[in-house]
């Protein structure tokens, strides 16, 4: 098959980023894949360029480069097609909305991906009817607005496929936006590949936590957790990683809350690690305490590691990532006592640390790049044999009705031709 991601831009940074490079990767061994990157403003990607895979821009935003189309008219006047309600809206102009145009017009693909709401808006106007066009859930449903959510039940029903990271966000899309039901709706995690650094070690005296220091993540109720944690064990240490928004007061506030309890020596905040699995690998327990997420993927990134996960049980990944009691344990949402008190259950019993592990690292099989991409893979199948059908019943019935207007104009030529010699005669 030939299959076409459309991304916002595969120069950056974030989890929509590597979980699309990842499944674009593992599909490539079987498949010829592109990316498109609506923008491009760096010379290389920053996660690195997905083996195998074909990757091109429609915007350039390099300044230094010959085809520089930041000052192109067009690119400041606000876009028509990419909806209002996605939050990248404002990035997007009518140079997008044509240039994308564009290339869904001369797709040469049996299928194309739309990998956020805006992106698969575009799909749904403006791809033709050949290849297969599936729409990309990275979020929620339940995360976007009013807005979004009715543009999506709109344009979405043109769509073949719409896939979800959690069967929990699936069920969503199934119950509250009365898609046809020739839209399938399918649940499909995201992959994480087998890290490049070796098992964590249980022994080592080590709390990681793991994603972007905004208020959804909760880092303040983890600092207030693992102050109840240093009060039992002042040997343990917490180490959290990720950079804030540019204004940097998430990360301020977390520093000054980190003084206030007396916490400095014991609590790091790491800022940004790519690659994060050689950073994962130096603790042995990995904590969320975040009050939503989409997916969890370094949930799973800690898990492939042999970390066992302490993460409260938000909506909507955690609970369909980790079994409690067995890998990990999920506890109340702003609860810092749970968290505290899962915490210690690890840090007090060692065997059961290294069982638990060992666990999450053969749990987190099930998320390889290679299963995903199969799964994929079916789908992408199943929809191409579903609308070959289709298209072969429009031909055929197409065909009936053709030889059914010759018939009947014969017939009507033949009456027509009787009748004047009925007329002669008479």
């Amino acid at each position: 098959m030939r299959i076409s991601f459309l991304l916002h831009n595969a120069y950056g940074i974030g989890g929509t980023i590597r979980t699309t490079f990842n499944l674009a990767e593992a599909l490539a061994e079987r498949h010829d894949v592109e990316i498109v990157s609506v923008f491009r403003h760096r010379e290389q990607p920053t996660l690195g360029a997905p083996a195998g895979v074909v990757l091109r821009h429609l915007v350039d935003l390099r300044r230094k480069s010959p085809d520089y189309d930041g000052d192109h008219p067009d690119y400041r006047r606000p876009a028509r097609v990419f909806p209002r309600g996605d939050g990248r809206w404002k990035q997007y102009s009518r140079l997008t909305d044509a240039r994308i145009g564009a290339h869904l017009r001369a797709l040469d693909a049996d299928v194309v991906v739309g990998t956020r709401p805006g992106l698969n808006v575009h799909i749904a106007r403006q791809a033709p009817a050949g290849p297969v066009r599936v729409g990309q859930e990275h979020l929620t449903l339940d995360s976007h607005g009013y807005r979004l959510r009715r543009e999506i039940g709109h344009r979405y029903a043109l769509l073949d496929a719409v896939t979800t990271v959690t069967e929990a966000d699936a069920r969503s899309y199934r119950s509250g936006l009365g898609l046809p039901a020739a839209v399938r709706i399918e649940a499909v995690p995201n992959s994480v590949p087998e890290p490049a650094a070796g098992p964590a070690d249980p022994a080592a005296k080590y709390v990681v936590a793991a994603g972007r220091l905004t208020r959804v993540k909760r880092y303040d109720l983890l600092v207030e957790a693992f102050a109840k944690v240093v009060a039992a064990r002042p040997d343990w240490r917490l180490r959290i990683y990720g950079s804030g928004d540019a204004t940097g007061n998430e990360k301020d506030a977390l520093r000054a809350l980190v003084e206030e309890r007396g916490l400095t020596g014991h609590v790091a905040l790491m800022g940004t690690a790519n690659p994060l699995d050689a950073e994962l690998a130096k603790g042995s327990i990995a904590v969320s305490t975040s009050r939503l997420e989409a997916f969890g993927m370094t949930l799973v990134e800690a898990m492939r590691c042999g970390l066992p996960v302490v993460s409260t049980d938000c909506p909507h990944g955690p609970r369909e990532i980790i079994e409690d009691g067995v890998d990990g344990r999920l506890v109340p949402v702003g609860d810092a006592d749970a968290v505290a008190e899962a915490l210690l259950g690890y840090i007090e019993d060692d065997e059961l640390r290294r069982r638990a592990g060992a666990a999450a690292l053969a749990a987190s099989r099930r998320f390889d790049p290679v299963a995903i991409a199969a799964r994929h893979e079916a789908l992408f199948t199943e929809l191409r044999e579903r609308d070959g059908e289709r298209r072969h019943g429009r031909l055929r019935d197409g065909a009936h009705r053709m030889r059914g207007s010759v018939l009947d104009a014969g017939y009507a030529v033949r009456y027509k031709a009787a009748d004047m010699l009925r007329g002669r005669r008479s």
